[in-house]
This record gives structure tokens, sequence and C-alpha cells, in this order.
């Protein structure tokens, strides 16, 4: 019972950690819920009054302006007209023209008033500096004299400035005898703008700022005004704290930094009017509730974890009785790691026992085929025999010692072909001597040679001149060819006309290639895997292969396969050359 009671204990503690994990969690989602949409709404609603009271101010500007052009716009009119400018310039007596003009400009208010002859030349300002200035080639004396009525026009000084001029031509028996200009002066609203927080701008009806708070952005486009970074600018200085992350997204950047922007047109010669507003007071009044409702989910969440601190203690026994079934569990591991250490050797042993069963197997494969190839210089020394008898009973014993020399080559054929099979049956041990691939693929030729007979099998083979010498174990890398050359037999059985090319190369190591026609290979990545085989029941266990493969990383190479881009499948084996392995070791 006491057992019972304690596992009880245990099974319900993790339930009460995985349910308080899970509040936490909610608390955490709730509190990062809240404040995005907080903060989303809040900025969206303030927002919207920064931007109402922005388009308030931008219509306030934008009637001052135009009741300024508005109110210059007819001083040219009234000075064409004007009796005493018109005889000066019949008389081209100027004595009082002057005077006359700047008792004009107290009364109208307009910033400068100038009378110019047929000819452009000033002869009369209320500015004294420019008499005798010469403008006939200036846009707003051109324009007066081809039109007969009032015209406005926008030069930008070298500056950078603009001059805002009205003019019209001064008439007398229809015949214009000189040009009155008025200057309005719009610049003092840029330098009233420049004392804001905003950035205003005013653009033509090509889009060119003519008006601008940052005195950099007059004479260019709006987007590229917008461009233009000039630390520490006027604009930069006034959005220096704005945080872009307010609105979603901003209106416009103004050095780097999101604002709000409110266009209005102005009903002057497609005139438009813009202003840029910093966040700053509504990233401060949503900083100031989010603030709060930070604290407050933060005093919330140390209560909560004030509540969990106080169950650490009781988890503690827990930890330590769970301490104690790691210990015993690390003991059963290590337990059974020596049981599978066990294990991997005694499978080590068995695939030494495969390797040799599946040797011996290809070797009864081979043995019918290997009598019937020494039943042919059987037959062919009996024939030698009676002709060597008949040749020494008509005393011709030259011509019989030629039939003996015969019969001894086949004796020594036949004793080559049991020698490999006595070979290839001896199980391979570790005995590694300098061993040259080329007749490694010669021995084995050799004694696949009766099965290669069986079947009308084209062979290819390119070997280098020169040795390619390799540390390893002679019968098992012949072992190793013979498996290649099986597979690739078994994988042209169905080929109309089967080819196996085989060739030994020397680059960085040495390497074996097996290729056939054959149908290829359709699984690639369990291809080395253990009784994995393609062939019916009683041709093959799938052990050729693997077998085959364990060798090679025995001797230090690897076994690759791959399908050829023609067709069929390549088997390479790759061995380091004697050279490299002798210096590896050392």
């Amino acid at each position: 019972m006491t057992v019972r009671d304690e596992t009880d204990d245990e099974e319900k503690k993790p339930g009460i950690s995985w349910r308080l994990r899970l509040i936490i969690g909610g608390l955490l989602l709730v509190a990062i819920a809240t404040v995005l949409v907080t903060n989303r709404w809040m900025s969206e609603r303030f927002t919207d009054t920064t931007r109402s009271r922005a388009e308030v101010r931008l219509a306030l500007y934008s009637g001052n302006m135009l009741s300024e052009l508005q109110r210059n716009s007819v001083v040219p009119l009234l000075l064409s007209r004007d009796a005493s400018l018109i005889g000066a310039l019949a008389s081209d007596d100027f004595s009082a023209t002057s005077q006359r003009l700047i008792s004009f400009q107290t009364e109208i208010g307009a910033a400068s008033l100038s009378l110019l002859d047929i000819d452009g030349k000033v002869v009369g300002a209320t500015n004294r500096n420019i008499l005798g200035t010469t403008y006939r080639n200036e846009r707003f004396f051109v324009e007066a004299m081809r039109d007969n009525e009032t015209v406005f026009t926008a030069t930008q000084r070298e500056g950078g400035g603009y001059d805002f001029t009205y003019s019209r031509a001064v008439m007398q028996d229809n015949r214009i005898i000189g040009v009155v200009a008025v200057a309005v002066d719009l610049m003092k609203y840029e330098r009233a703008w420049a004392g804001l927080q905003d950035a205003v701008l005013v653009t033509d009806s090509d889009g060119i700022v003519i008006l601008a708070t940052e005195p950099r952005w007059r004479g260019l486009e709006l987007s590229q005004a917008l461009a233009v970074q000039d630390p520490p600018s006027a604009i930069r200085r006034a959005f220096q704290f704005t945080a872009d992350w307010a609105q979603d997204p901003p209106d416009a950047y103004l050095g780097g930094e999101g604002v709000l922007r409110t266009d209005a047109r102005v009903p002057f010669r497609g005139w438009r009017l813009v202003t840029f507003t910093a966040y700053d007071s509504v990233r401060e009044r949503v900083n100031t509730v989010l603030a709060m409702e930070i604290m407050g989910f933060a005093i919330l969440l140390a209560a909560t974890f004030y509540l969990l601190s106080r169950r650490a203690w009781s988890q503690s026994m827990s930890f330590q009785r769970e301490s104690a079934e790691l210990r015993m569990l690390n003991q059963r591991l290590r337990r059974e790691i020596a049981e599978r250490e066990k294990v991997q050797k005694d499978l080590a042993v068995a695939e030494t026992t495969l390797a040799q069963s599946s040797k011996l197997a290809a070797l009864g494969e081979m043995s019918a085929a290997v009598s019937h190839e020494l039943n042919q210089p059987l037959a062919a020394m009996k024939t030698y025999l009676a002709g060597a008898r008949l040749l020494l009973q008509r005393k011709r014993p030259e011509e019989a010692m030629s039939s003996f020399q015969r019969i001894d080559d086949l004796i020594e054929r036949m004793g080559a072909i049991t020698r490999q099979l006595k070979s290839y049956a001896r199980k391979g041990g570790e005995a590694f001597e300098p061993v040259d691939m080329r007749h490694c693929v010669s021995a084995a030729l050799s004694m696949m040679e009766p099965q290669l007979k069986v079947r009308v099998v084209r062979i290819n083979r390119s070997l280098p001149k020169s040795p390619v010498m390799v540390l390893a174990d002679r019968l098992r890398l012949e072992q190793v060819i013979i498996n290649l050359l099986r597979n690739a037999l078994d994988a042209t059985k169905a080929v109309a006309d089967p080819q196996i090319d085989i060739g030994v190369s020397v680059g960085s190591n040495a390497s074996l290639t097996v290729r056939d026609n054959g149908t290829g290979i359709a699984d690639l990545e369990n291809l080395f895997e253990p009784f994995y085989t393609t062939k019916k029941p009683g041709e093959g266990v799938g052990l050729g292969l693997a077998i085959s493969s364990g060798i090679v990383k025995d001797l230090g190479g690897r076994l690759t396969a791959r399908n050829a881009d023609g067709g069929g499948a390549v088997f390479e084996v790759q061995l380091p050359l004697l050279g490299n392995k002798i210096e590896a070791a050392e």
C-alpha cells in the first residue's frame, strides 16, 4: 500500500506541473495579445487625431498663402494704369518714379515694386540698389511683353530660393512702353513654418518643391527631396525621436524615420501643400498606457512565480527519487551495452563464417564447369598419347617429343586450375602483402573462365601497362572481384548482347571498375545490406555484396555502386596505393 501511494503521488505531480505550465503560458499569451491589440487600437486612434489636427493646420497655411497671392495679383493691373508711371515711361523722366513706387508699397504691403522700360531696364524701384539693372531675358519680363495680361512667374535664384513675381505690360495708345513687376514675399511663410515641429513644403504643378522648411529640398521632386539626408538638418532634429512602428506602414520616411503625411491642394496653378508630422505625441501616449498594462501583468506573473516557488521544496524529494531511478537505469544500460558488445563480436565471427560459406557455395557452382574444363585437356592428352605411340612405332621420335610437350602444357594448365580452386576454398587471413591489381583481375577472370564459356558474354578489359601495387590480402581481393563479375553475369542474363567492362586506373588511389549493360540497380540505398537480393529463390542469399563491402573496408578502401548513364550498373573499388598506405601507417 505504501509503494502504491508513493507511485500515485508521483503520477499526480507531473499533471500539476503540466497544468501550471499551461496556465503560465496562457497568461503570457494573453499579456502579449493584450499589449499588441492595445498598441494597434490606441495608435490608430491617436494617429487619426493627429492627422485631423494636421489637416486643420494645412487648411490654415493654404488659406494664408492664397490670400497673399490674391492680394498681390491686382497690384500690377492698378500700377499699369497709373498716369504718373505711364507719363514717366513716355517722357523718360524717372526722377519721381521710385518715390511713387515706395509710397504704393507702403499702402499695398507688397514685398517690392519695380518699373522697367521696353528694353528691360529698371527705371524705378522700391529697392534703389537695382536701378539700372537689365532684366530683358528674365521670364517675368518676357511673358509680360508677350501677353497683354497679368502673369505670374516663379524663378529659382542661384542661392536656392525662389522669386515669385506678378508682372504686367504698361500700354499707351495700344503700344507697350514698359513693364511693371510686383514681388510676392512667400518666403515669410517658409520662415514661419521652420519654427514648427512639422515639416512643410509646397510643390508646383510639375511636382517641384518651391517652398520648404528644409532649404535643400527646393528645386527637387518630392521623391528626391524625401531621399535627401543631411545630418543634422532641421528636419532630422525635428524627427530624430520618431518611432515608425506606431503605424503599419508609415506614410513616408524622413531621414530614415517614419512620419505622418498630409496633403492639400492649393487652388492656385496646381500647387500642393504637404506636411509631415512626427509620431512623437502618439508614441508617448500609447507607451504610457502600454507601460501600465505591462506593469499589471508583471505583478500578476510575480505573484504566480511566488506561488510556484513554495512548491519547489515538495518537488526536491521527487527529484531525489528520480535520480536514484536514473542510477539504476544507468546500471541496466551498462549491462545492456556489455551484452550488445558481446553480440557484435559474435556477429563478426558469424560474418567470417558466412563469407567462407559464400566462397564454398561459389566453389560448388564452379565445380561442374571446372570438371568440364578438365575433361577437355584429358581428352586432348589421350589423343596426343595415341599420336605419340604411332610416331614412336614409325621411328619418328622428334615429332613424338612435340606431342609429349603438348601433353606437359595441358598438365600444367590442369594444375593451375586445381591450384586456383584450392586457394579460393581456403580462408583469407590478415596476411597483407604487396599485390598487383592487374594480376588479381587476371586470376579472377581465369577462375571465372568456365562460367564465362557457358554464355556468350563480351569481356572488355582495360589494364595499365605499369603495375598497380596495393597492400592487401590477395585471396580476399580476388574474392571481391569474382563476386562483382558474378553479379555482372547475373545482371546481363536478360540482355540480347551482354557486355562486361573491367578496368584498372591509377589516380590518388587505385581504382577497379566493373560495368555491365544490364537492367541497373533499383535500390541503391539498401544494396550493400546483408540478405538484400533481387534474385529468385535458390539463386542467391544476398550476402555477396555485403561481404565484398566488408572486405574492401578491411583493406582500407571503399566499394561504391551507381547506375550508368547509358544503362546498366557500375561498381567501383578504391584502394590506397602501396606507397600512400605505407606513409599513412608510419
